[in-house]
C-alpha cells in the first residue's frame, strides 16, 4: 500500500484554531473527526480513495450521517461505510445510543427511589452529577420517540425469519416479576441481517407472541419462506394463527441439547449427541427421514423415553431442509440470536431490575438499533446471487 497520511486537514484545523481561538472548537472538531475517520477507513481498507492494490480488503461505500452531542456542541459527522468489509470509526464508540438508554434506566431507579449505592454510583460516575426528575423525563421522552419510530417503521420481503425469547426483571406493583422479552431477527432480500422488532411485555406467552408476530405483518413483513425458533411456550400457537403456511424449523442445538435430558445414563450422552447429528448432517430429508427411523428403534429398549420424544421432536429440526443446503447451517440454528441475546445480557445486568416495562423496553431497544444499524451496512450474511 503506498498511501501517505494527509496532514493538510490537520494544519488547517491548527490554522483555525489560531485565528479564531476556542470558539471554532465545535467546526475544527467535526472536521478533525471526518478526516481521522476517512484515513482509518482507508487502513482498514489497505487502499487509499481511488487506489489500485492487490492487498485490498473492501470498498468504500459512501458516507453516513450522524449527530454526535459533545460537551462543544452537536457535531455534523460523515461516518465512512463500507462494502465486503467491517469497519466502525474507533474515534467513535459503537452503541452510544444503547449508553444512553442504560444511563436513563438508571437514573429512573434512582429518582423512583428504587436504587441502591452500587446504582447511584454508576450513575455519578457516567454522569458525572446527580440527575433530576425532570431531566430524566425530558430525555426518556426524547429517547422514546426516536426508538419508537425505529420499532414502528416499514418492513419489507423477509425470506427468513429468527425469533427467540428471553427474561428479565421488572418492578410491578412492589413485587420484582419476571417480564418477557421477544426478539425478530430477518435475512434480507440483500442478504444482509437486520433487527426486525422487539417487545417487551408481563402478558401471556402466547397472546404476548400472536400480538408481536402480526405487529410485525402490519408493519409489512412479508415473503417468510421459514421460521427458526426454539421450542418456546405459546409460540407454535401462535405461528399456526398469524403465519400458518410459513415452515418452521426448531433450532437443532437445542434440540440435540434436551435430548440428553432423556438419557438414562450420562455415558449414553455422547453417543445420543452423535446420532441425532448425522440425522442433522444428512444430505437431504429423505435420507434424514431413514437414519431418525433407525436412531428411534435404537434406542426403543435401552432408552424407552428418549425413543419416544426423538421420534415426537426431531421432526420438527428438519422443515430446514425445505431451504437451499448453501444457507442450511446458517438457519438451522438461532445461534446467531443466542449470541445477541449474550450482548443485551451484558448490558442489561448492569441495571440488574428494571422500575418498569417501558424502561426494559427502552434500553433493549437502543442495543438492538445499534446492532441492527452495524448489520445493516455491514457484511453480507446469505449470498442470494
Amino acid at each position: 500500500m503506498n498511501h501517505q497520511k494527509d496532514y493538510t486537514a490537520y494544519e488547517g484545523i491548527l490554522q483555525l484554531i489560531n485565528q479564531h481561538g476556542f470558539d471554532e472548537i465545535k467546526n475544527s472538531l467535526t472536521k478533525l473527526f471526518n478526516e481521522a475517520m476517512k484515513y482509518e477507513r482507508s487502513e482498514v481498507l489497505q487502499a487509499g480513495q481511488y487506489e489500485r492494490t492487490k492487498t485490498r480488503n473492501g470498498y468504500a461505500n459512501g458516507y453516513k450521517p450522524k449527530k454526535v452531542r459533545t460537551r462543544v456542541g452537536e457535531l455534523d459527522l460523515k461516518i465512512p461505510q463500507t462494502r465486503n468489509a467491517d469497519f466502525y470509526p474507533s474515534v467513535l464508540e459503537r452503541g452510544v445510543r444503547s449508553e444512553r438508554a442504560l444511563t436513563l434506566t438508571l437514573a429512573e431507579m434512582y429518582v423512583n427511589g428504587v436504587s441502591t449505592r452500587k446504582v447511584s454510583g454508576i450513575l455519578q460516575t457516567m454522569c458525572g452529577t446527580e440527575i433530576s426528575s425532570t431531566t430524566v423525563s425530558r430525555v426518556s421522552s426524547e429517547m422514546d420517540q426516536e426508538l419508537g419510530q425505529w420499532r414502528n417503521r416499514k418492513l419489507g420481503q423477509t425470506p427468513y425469519l429468527i425469533l427467540d425469547a428471553r427474561y428479565e426483571n421488572v418492578r410491578q406493583g412492589g413485587v420484582i416479576v419476571r417480564c418477557s422479552i421477544l426478539v425478530a431477527l430477518g435475512i434480507r432480500l440483500d442478504g444482509r441481517r437486520t433487527v426486525l422488532g422487539v417487545s417487551v411485555s408481563l402478558s401471556e406467552a402466547e397472546i404476548h407472541w400472536r400480538d408481536f408476530l402480526l405487529s410485525l405483518k402490519e408493519r409489512g413483513l412479508h415473503g417468510v419462506e421459514m421460521i427458526s425458533s426454539d421450542d418456546h411456550s405459546g409460540l407454535k400457537a401462535a405461528l399456526k394463527s398469524t403465519m400458518p403456511s410459513v415452515p418452521w424449523n426448531r433450532c437443532q442445538f437445542h434440540l440435540q441439547q434436551n435430548a440428553g435430558h432423556y438419557a438414562p445414563k450420562k455415558s449414553m450422552r455422547k453417543d445420543i449427541a452423535e446420532d441425532i447429528r448425522c440425522v442433522f448432517n444428512a444430505p437431504n430429508r429423505t435420507e434424514a427421514d431413514r437414519l431418525l427411523e433407525s436412531v428411534v428403534s435404537k434406542y426403543k429398549k435401552s432408552a424407552p423415553k428418549l425413543s419416544k420424544w426423538m421420534e415426537e421432536n426431531i421432526p420438527e429440526g428438519l422443515e430446514c431442509f425445505k431451504i437451499p443446503a448453501k444457507f442450511r447451517r446458517r438457519l438451522r440454528t438461532t445461534n446467531m440470536l443466542e449470541r445477541l441475546n449474550q450482548e443485551i445480557k451484558r448490558r442489561t445486568r448492569v441495571a440488574n431490575m428494571f422500575p418498569n416495562e417501558s424502561s426494559a423496553l427502552r434500553l433493549i431497544s437502543a442495543i438492538l438499533m445499534d446492532v441492527s444499524d452495524n448489520w445493516e451496512t455491514g457484511r453480507i450474511y446469505l449470498n442470494f446471487d
